[in-house]
């Protein structure tokens, strides 16, 4: 259990000593970890969430104003994306990838900041989908996401497929769209193998993925929990900070570097 009291320094002591006896370490990140390099998550105030509603998949299929809004809001997060750089928690778990201490990745991210700082595609595990390619629901027909916002305007805010007609998705999950199996499959069986898992960024209020951190504790790992706020989850975990996720895994990698 925890000590929510203990001194930041005491905290990172005790994870440099996990990682030292760590075999297999996995990491899970959620939208908290890329708010420092200024992308919105769902609950930032005045954030881009707050100025649109939730789309589901299925309207999305349904109907073409939902559509619309949908890509309106796309577009509008286009732009916060393509100028979002990879911040030091990113390359920190990269740097861990390079020194052999990190086995795999599960993100809840869509922006590929991880591969951008470094991180191997076969080690990331993208459980809901990247926003950096579009997809043909109809024929499955990708594109680069950047060939789609060219061109969205003109488009009228709801792109067709030129090969088939049928309408254009960024290749994410939405809310009702099912999870991919495979990236799945291989999240909960990264989980059961580890016996250290970092949590960095996440609410963990968005099921299935809410329920890996799970898996994990159930397997035996110890969890070391990077989160500005509480988690349903928060008593499984062995250390929690409440700090910077940029701060915390900067000052770990470091730690690890003169062990």
């Amino acid at each position: 259990m925890c000590n929510p009291v203990e001194p930041y320094s005491g905290r990172i002591e005790r994870v440099s000593a996990l990682l030292g006896k760590a075999t297999r370490v996995v990491a899970f990140t959620g939208a908290g970890i890329s708010t420092e390099s200024g992308i919105s998550d769902f609950r930032s105030p005045g954030g881009i969430w707050e100025r649109y509603r939730m789309v589901t998949y299925q309207e999305f299929i349904a109907s073409r104003e939902a559509r619309i809004g949908y890509w309106r809001m796309k577009h509008e997060l286009f732009r916060e994306l393509k100028d979002a750089r990879p911040n030091r928690a990113h390359l920190a778990l990269a740097e861990m990838e390079r020194m052999g201490r990190l086995h795999c990745l599960v993100t809840q991210n869509i922006d590929g900041l991880h591969q951008d700082a470094g991180n191997s595609p076969e080690a990331v595990i993208e459980l809901h989908g990247t926003n950096r390619r579009a997809v043909c629901l109809g024929c499955g027909r990708t594109w680069p996401i950047e060939e789609i916002h060219a061109t969205i305007a003109d488009a009228g805010f709801d792109p067709r497929c030129d090969e088939c007609g049928g309408l254009i998705k960024p290749a994410t999950v939405s809310f009702g769209q099912a999870m991919p199996e495979e990236e799945m499959m291989r999240a909960v069986h990264c989980a059961r193998e580890c016996d250290l898992f970092f949590m960095i960024g996440s609410s963990l209020q968005v099921e299935p993925a809410a329920s890996i951190p799970r898996v994990a504790h159930e397997a035996g790992a110890r969890l070391v929990y990077i989160n500005r706020t509480e988690t349903p989850s928060d008593h499984l975990a062995t250390v929690i900070f409440r700090e910077s996720a940029g701060e915390v895994m900067g000052d770990i990698v470091e730690k690890m570097k003169m062990s």
